[in-house]
């Protein structure tokens, strides 16, 4: 197995590698100004991101000129991204807007595009959101769906603290099958099923069983785990993500790579159309 380039520098952050590793996968394609891959924004189009947190992909979609509408529970997000987006300069308008999203207080069949990331694993009635998702989205809309893998969650919930899985945090865990079954029962026409993030997926895993140990050994609270993308990163962190830098800086790494996203999946990512 011939290695390509596999240098990182000493002081680079881990999640770096999990940025590299997503642009992979299809995430932040900047080339084709795809959010991610099958999914195209431009000037033209009016995105509705629901449960927006840190703005990733409200970003990148302002960059390319868009309309934003950034929705979260948090008043506290909403406001950091929308500061963010008008420092950015490029959007063509942006909204902010704090709401848990059920109801959506916004008009029916306006946005082109709609975003909903890492949400639905958190609401008590996932079929009711995405209800309002579909009533938002002009006819022709696409979509961007995504939720927790099923093994990377069973795995991780041996391990997280319990309140990791209790209400405001993951109060379910999505199969494949059920993740599916949520868009299309709600009128969407999937385009793609993608599988992506077993790097993620293996960081958060061994995360919580490092810091669950500690805890015991220590007496301290599970819950006083800090969150696994946050530094300080415990070593063995680090040392994960420069072995999968080097796994993926190969071709039969990448095929790996591709084989294990489908395994294992961090996130379970659907691109779907409004029907019309």
């Amino acid at each position: 197995m011939s290695a390509l380039n596999t240098t990182v520098p000493a002081d680079i952050d881990p999640t770096w590698i999990g940025l590299l590793d997503g642009k992979m996968s299809g995430w932040l394609q900047t080339d084709t100004d795809e959010l991610f891959r099958g999914f195209p924004v431009s000037a033209s189009d009016t995105v509705l991101d629901v449960g927006c947190g840190g703005g990733f992909s409200a970003l990148f979609c302002g960059s390319r000129g868009a309309s934003i509408t950034a929705v979260d529970i948090s008043a506290e997000a909403v406001a950091t991204l929308t500061q963010k987006l008008q420092e950015q300069g490029k959007a063509r308008h942006i909204e902010g807007v704090v709401s848990d999203s059920d109801p959506l207080p916004v008009s029916d069949q306006w946005a082109s595009r709609v975003v909903c990331q890492e949400v639905l694993e958190h609401v008590a009635d996932p079929r009711r959101v995405v209800d309002e998702l579909v009533r938002a989205g002009q006819p022709g809309a696409l979509y961007l769906l995504s939720v927790p893998g099923e093994l990377s969650e069973t795995v991780q919930k041996a391990f997280a603290p319990a309140d990791y899985y209790e209400h405001p945090n993951h109060i379910r865990i999505f199969s494949q099958a059920s993740f599916v079954d949520l868009a299309e029962s709600a009128g969407l026409d999937i385009i793609e099923y993608c599988p992506t993030g077993f790097f993620w997926a293996m960081w958060t895993s061994l995360h919580w069983a490092i810091t669950g140990t500690k805890a015991r050994t220590t007496g301290s609270s599970y819950s006083a785990s800090h969150d696994p993308f946050s530094p300080p990163y415990d070593e063995s962190l680090r040392d994960w993500a420069l072995l999968w830098n080097k796994l993926i800086a190969t071709p039969e790494g990448k095929a790996f790579k591709a084989e294990m996203d489908k395994v294992m999946p961090k996130t379970q990512v659907i691109i779907a159309r409004k029907p019309g």
